[in-house]
């Protein structure tokens, strides 16, 4: 599969959603003026991402010590090592020590989610996908799902504008105004929410009551990093979190009364989040499009959609005659699940909430009878939930 073309008729989410839809490898190369990035993807899975002429402050070795990870001295003896033996940086600070091995992992792949997020607010440019076999270090790259990347970007696109009003500068500082509670000890849930939870989201662990519901192990960090004096810049770089959860955090921290934001000097620094601006526009310009994306990535199924197609049939009632192959449904399901889950970001975003029922999809005009079931003869597994949702095939 060859593509080029430029960001202004194909743009990077869709030209992600086909990637990974087909399980591709390769390298994603875009340009946009002075500026190139390259996204190694293997069978549809980003496992790095490299900024050509990368500025200073986002070179590996350069946030390995912003994050007090390493010190200036370490960086200058690891530089001289790899002139002379021409290895990777990373490998050079962990055979000298000075970093290690799962500390260079976490860095590396939050190098490559802050560039690959970064690209959802070009404006233009243009994109050449090589496909091919990709080589990496597979004990220690992280692989990130196209899809996971995309919906990623749409929650970010949706919480940057809120989190830019209160947090407005990189050179902000806090005022502690009182204490965090202890974290909650374990406690009872309910079988079957836990049951179902744990096939779609959450992390198990228990959660927060009362004002502090939404305290998480993010505002710990942060209200553990928020001195006095100390700029956001300093707090997102040693948090390693990424500039968007970092700053997501201490906006929590500030909702809630813990602390309180000093504004900056004007002119100190530029606003947090400058790479997300203009998402909004951008998302409501490519909804569309994106859900045509992933109807093309369907028909790429080619011969077995076909068969499916002609194996079925539908009434008014919108029912269908099963397949009797388990795993062509299996196979069409995957697209349709990533379909559904588009059409319920588009709801949220322009609704505010997620829907209460699939059926609210079919209401907004975002999705079919059809849709809401196919392949299977019984509608999707959904569920609403704080923060989120829940999306499974049905049982059959």
């Amino acid at each position: 599969m060859a593509l080029t073309g430029t960001l202004k008729d194909f743009g990077i989410a869709e030209i992600l959603q086909l990637i990974g839809q087909q399980a591709k490898s390769g390298v994603l190369h875009l340009k946009s003026k002075d500026e190139q990035i390259h996204i190694a993807i293997a069978d549809g899975c980003v496992v790095h991402a490299e900024c050509t002429g990368r500025k200073a402050k986002e070179r590996l070795g350069n946030m390995l010590l912003e994050a007090d990870l390493i010190t200036s001295k370490d960086l200058e003896a690891a530089l001289e090592e790899q002139k002379r033996s021409l290895r990777r940086l990373g490998d050079v600070l962990v055979s000298m020590g000075a970093v290690t091995e799962d500390h260079l992992r976490e860095m590396a792949a939050l190098q490559t989610t802050e560039t690959v997020y970064k690209l959802f607010v070009w404006k233009s440019g243009t994109y050449a996908f090589e496909p091919g076999a990709v080589e990496y270090d597979k004990s220690s790259a992280t692989l990130l799902r196209a899809e996971s990347v995309l919906m990623e970007g749409f929650r970010q696109l949706d919480e940057w504008p809120m989190i830019r009003k209160r947090i407005t500068s990189l050179a902000m500082t806090f005022e502690r105004l009182r204490s965090l509670p202890p974290e909650a000890a374990s406690g009872a849930e309910d079988d079957v929410d836990a049951a179902f939870d744990g096939l779609g989201e959450g992390d198990g662990k228990p959660k927060a009551k009362g004002e502090f519901a939404n305290l998480g192990p993010n505002e710990r960090k942060m209200f553990a990093l928020a001195n006095p004096g100390v700029p956001v810049s300093k707090i997102v770089d040693v948090a390693r979190l990424g500039e968007f959860e970092a700053c997501k955090a201490l906006l929590n921290l500030v909702n809630l009364g813990v602390l309180r934001a000093i504004a900056a000097p004007k002119g100190k620094a530029p606003a947090v989040g400058a790479y997300a601006r203009d998402w909004t526009l951008r998302l409501r310009q490519g909804a569309a499009r994106l859900l045509g994306t992933v109807a093309i990535a369907a028909a790429l199924a080619g011969l077995v959609y076909w068969v499916a197609e002609r194996g079925s049939s539908w009434g008014d009632s919108g029912a269908v005659r099963p397949f009797q192959d388990v795993a062509a449904q299996r196979f069409l399901a995957r697209y349709q699940l990533a379909r559904l889950s588009s059409a319920i970001e588009i709801y949220r975003l322009e609704r505010g909430d997620y829907p209460p029922d699939l059926g609210a999809l079919v209401e907004a005009g975002l999705a079919s009878t059809r849709d809401i079931r196919y392949p299977w003869t019984k509608d999707y597994h959904y569920r609403k939930k704080e923060g989120g949702f829940v999306l499974l095939d049905p049982v059959e």
